[in-house]
């Protein structure tokens, strides 16, 4: 073994077995982490960077996985050939990783305190006092703010940038050589982003640790990386310097990545009449204390929001989590309550019950986030797709049944698969399904809840492209609410910034792309677009 090397992977498969059926999810890959550096494993979904990387902790679902070939060896030893008592020395406190999503990793019954304390009791032996004042020191060192005061926090208390760097604090608790990111920054906003990477690369500096870095998202891999591995299938097609493949990539499928960056413009669109219409709306949230529950004071998710958005354009809305862009396009769907005037097509909506919102609904329709969530896994597509129909009783079984198929292919997709379900089907489908069932009912009004934040760069310029076809078929308008920039660029015609539900920034795209007047504003654009730092 290289004494350069800290970690050496020489042919490597892993397959999974479901009965009579086994699936090679890698396919007789090598690489190799020096000591000190950052290599990156990138592709799109599926292509088994996570497979690859939890094979290095041995986290694969054993034994429904196994490895028909390969080696993984650190200190001269086979990760593979060793016992589960070995290996439980070696992650956490050798090989330490942070998981995607931290809330799901983080036990939502614990604090803090318990969960960085169990760490540290597991492989240094340390309790009570010492645990605690080691716990802090790991808190302050990841940049959580006032550390004593989130010592007792459980995680749903914490915003997602601090819950992920509760996930940093727990994975260097015992100072490991090796740190394993799974897309440690997905679902963060871009200034978030943007500290957790300056974190990740100073503490890297600071203790000397190599680290494995699992990423779709080129623009952070080219801020970070020493060296990249591109993997397609299962397959490493490429590996370089980072510099080296950013400047002239050698596969296909590495260049098909660098240009998926989503692009072009809006959809040119003649501007119509206003179609929606909202003056000084207002969402406030009231906090409730004592034994009579009175109001103290009030939350104000969203603070006397005005907008007009011109038939077929789109209002892009941006802003970091928190800053009141959900509530506010809930608030005009009238999903919440709220208080200030909402005219759609000329009628004023905020001063009419459920009951008389309802018929307006047809022509106002949604497409959430997580399109897995929001799709039911018990009904098929076809089901989920025309269920609109059935609610507003339009037209018989049979045109019911063509307007689904239609809409079907309108998205992209075979109508011959409206028999199957949601989990059939992957993430760029599944929102594809999404857009349908928004479509289906023919809407004036499609309000876009972050609809590519969990879709990976090359699936996301698809989604985008649909968005501006159809957009331009059915002169469709669109309030488009995301945190990614790049998106919004491609998407919209008119741009409002959103901070702590109010409005500081708001006018055509273009002209605030160009030249941002606000500092939220340039803040925000300089995360989403600044230059990468050239990596050694």
């Amino acid at each position: 073994m290289n004494q350069d090397n800290l970690i050496e992977v020489r042919d490597l498969s892993v397959e999974f077995v479901a009965g009579d059926q086994t699936q090679r999810a890698v396919e007789h890959i090598s690489f190799d982490i020096r000591r000190g550096e950052t290599l990156a494993l990138v592709g799109e979904s599926g292509s088994g960077k996570s497979v690859t990387a939890h094979s290095i902790l041995r986290l694969l679902p054993y034994p429904l996985a196994r490895h028909p070939s390969g080696s993984i060896h650190y200190e001269q030893h086979d990760l593979l050939k060793l016992d589960e008592k070995q290996m439980r020395h070696i992650r956490g406190n050798r090989i330490a990783m942070i998981f995607q999503e931290p809330m799901t990793s983080l036990n939502p019954l614990h604090t803090v305190e318990k969960q960085i304390n169990e760490v540290l009791l597991l492989h240094k032996g340390l309790s009570g006092k010492a645990a605690t004042e080691r716990t802090l020191e790991l808190l302050d060192l990841v940049g959580i703010p006032e550390p004593v005061k989130r010592l007792k926090a459980l995680p749903h208390e914490l915003s997602g940038g601090q819950r992920q760097r509760v996930m940093i604090a727990m994975a260097l608790a015992n100072e490991p050589e090796l740190l394993i990111a799974d897309e440690p920054t997905t679902a963060l906003d871009v200034t978030v982003q943007l500290k957790i990477l300056d974190l990740l690369r100073e503490l890297q500096s600071r203790l000397g640790m190599a680290m494995l870095l699992i990423s779709h998202d080129l623009n952070l891999v080219r801020r970070i990386a020493h060296r990249v591995c591109v993997m397609q299938r299962g397959c490493i097609v490429e590996q370089a310097s980072c510099n080296e493949l950013f400047r002239a990539p050698q596969h296909p499928y590495t260049q098909m990545l660098l240009g998926a960056e989503p692009s072009g413009l809006p959809a040119n669109n003649p501007v119509g009449k206003p179609i929606l219409e909202v003056e000084d709306l207002r969402v406030w949230f009231p906090i409730k204390k004592g034994l009579m529950r009175r109001t103290v004071d009030y939350v104000k998710a969203v603070d006397g929001i005005n907008f007009s958005l011109p038939q077929g354009q789109t209002l892009g809305i941006v802003g970091e989590s928190g800053s009141g862009k959900s509530t506010l396009g809930l608030a005009i769907l009238r999903l919440l309550n709220s208080r200030g005037a909402i005219r759609f097509q000329g009628k004023a909506l905020d001063c009419l019950s459920q009951q008389q919102v309802r018929p307006f609904r047809r022509q106002m329709q949604v497409v959430f986030q997580d399109p897995f969530g929001s799709l039911s896994p018990r009904m098929c597509v076809g089901d989920i797709v025309g269920e609109g129909l059935r609610i507003h009783r339009i037209g018989t079984e049979a045109e019911q049944e063509q307007a689904i198929i239609a809409t079907l292919k309108e998205v992209g997709l075979d109508p011959e698969t409206r028999n199957r379900y949601p989990h059939e089907f992957s993430g760029g489908q599944r929102q594809r399904i999404a857009i349908a069932r928004a479509l289906v009912l023919k809407p004036a009004l499609i309000l876009l809840d972050e609809p590519t934040s969990a879709l990976d760069r090359t699936v996301q310029r698809q989604v985008v492209e649909l968005l501006r076809s159809l957009q331009t078929k059915y002169n469709l308008t669109y309030l488009f609410i995301s945190h990614d920039l790049a998106v919004i660029k491609a998407l919209s015609h008119q741009l409002m910034v959103v901070r702590q539900g109010q409005v500081v920034e708001q006018g055509p795209a273009a002209g605030i792309f160009a030249a941002p007047q606000h500092s939220y504003t340039q803040q925000l654009l300089e995360a989403a677009f600044l230059a990468p730092t050239a990596v050694d």
